[in-house]
């Protein structure tokens, strides 16, 4: 047991260190933890603007322009630091950091669901095998060939209104986005429940669960770490994307998505232009500091896991 995970040890940390020393992983985890903290204290964050996300304010809209802001750049002034919504007045910068704040929180829960039954599912059925293997890869069989989207769409408009659309999405979304990590855990678990620290913990009596816990599992942080960062961003972007289609949280709660989906008609016709640029500014740095972070983590440890993946 201690043999094994110090034999581990080492080149977890060796791995860790490579990625220290990567400066887009270092610049990807700055990007992160600024985004972390901007969604915890979003609340704290539309305080000190003054500004109510939720209150109309006609009185700054023209009526020549369509309900367009007034003044340039979607009326950003001193009070409203990105400007206000069209039709609708709203503080346009408390909108992004609770849409960054929803974003973010669909995304960390999914992400810790779908990384901690994955792992589960992939290793017992790398140990364990038999019909429970079998009936498992039938399960990953059906999920990877079933149209998640359409899928997640028509439930959407299915479901009641009163059912939590917030927590609809973590539940749909963490259904069809553990198969893949649960795939590729157990093709790297197969490589080593037949290795000598195995067979050893087998032959003292150790428990099943012992073994997947205190052995295996050790020794699959760097595939597991990897592929839990390189989610989070694709669960923003299905988030937002849902959202876009109008089946992700309903207004009035804040969204990146629909708040992107909202501003597509303005951009078209040229009115106001400016009420996509920070939305879409905020999701794509949100997007990029999660990928470079993933690709860090990723290109830190060993080839074979880039292969892998």
């Amino acid at each position: 047991m201690s043999a094994s995970v110090a034999s581990v040890a080492s080149p977890t940390r060796l791995a860790l260190r490579r990625v220290r020393r990567d400066r887009s992983a270092r610049l990807g985890a700055w990007l992160v933890i600024v985004l972390l903290v901007i969604a915890v204290a979003a609340p704290l964050l539309v305080k000190l603007t003054g500004q109510d996300p939720y209150s109309y304010n006609i009185g700054l809209l023209d009526p020549a322009r369509g309900g367009a802001p007034k003044g340039a750049i979607g009326g950003v002034s001193g009070e409203h630091w990105f400007g206000v919504e069209p039709l609708t007045g709203r503080d346009l910068f408390s909108r992004v950091v609770l849409g960054l704040r929803t974003s973010l929180l669909i995304a960390v829960v999914v992400t810790l669901i779908t990384t901690t039954v994955g792992t589960l599912v992939g290793i017992s059925t790398a140990y364990f095998g038999g019909w429970y293997d079998a009936v498992v890869s039938r399960v990953l069989d059906f999920l990877f060939g079933f149209p998640q989207l359409v899928f997640m769409i028509a439930l959407g408009i299915i479901v009641p209104a009163r059912f939590p659309r917030w927590l609809l999405l973590i539940l749909v979304i963490s259904v069809f986005g553990w198969a893949g990590l649960a795939r590729l855990i157990r093709g790297q678990a197969r490589s080593l429940v037949t290795r000598e620290f195995v067979e050893a913990a087998r032959s003292v009596g150790s428990s099943g669960w012992h073994i997947i816990t205190r052995e295996l599992l050790p020794n699959l942080l760097g595939p597991i770490l990897v592929v839990a960062t390189m989610a989070v961003p694709g669960f923003i972007g299905l988030e937002a994307a849902l959202s876009f289609l109008g089946v992700g949280v309903p207004p009035p709660t804040a969204s990146l998505g629909r708040s992107i989906s909202d501003s597509i008609v303005w951009v078209y016709t040229g009115a106001d232009p400016w009420f996509l640029i920070f939305p879409g500014l905020m999701l794509f740095v949100t997007v990029l500091g999660f990928t470079l972070l993933g690709d860090g983590v990723r290109d830190g440890f060993d080839v074979r896991l880039r292969r892998a993946i």
